[in-house]
């Protein structure tokens, strides 16, 4: 009877054992699966964050050339504007 016990010591130990490897497998896979899933989210949603800076840059780089051109043309015009003053100057003293 003594060695039955102590087989059934022994037995219930090694179930105890195993099923302590399982729960710690269990809860290794569980943590890497879920940390593997916040790191997708966080992917993703990094990805989504960069395409919206890179839409914001597009349409800055959009406006900076339309500011650029209506500059343009606004220092054309006021080149226009100066040649005619100068001409209208140029009339007021001959009429003088």
């Amino acid at each position: 009877m003594n060695e039955e016990v102590i087989f059934g010591i022994g037995g219930m130990g090694f179930v105890l054992v195993i099923l302590t490897l399982i729960t710690i497998i269990a809860v290794v896979v569980i943590s890497q699966v879920l940390k593997t899933q916040r790191a997708k989210a966080a992917s993703i949603a990094e990805v989504t964050r960069d395409e919206a800076y890179r839409k914001l840059a597009e349409e800055a780089v959009s406006l900076q050339r339309k500011i650029t051109e209506e500059q343009q043309r606004m220092a054309s015009d006021l080149s226009i504007m100066k040649e005619q003053i100068i001409s209208m100057e140029k009339m007021l003293r001959e009429v003088q």
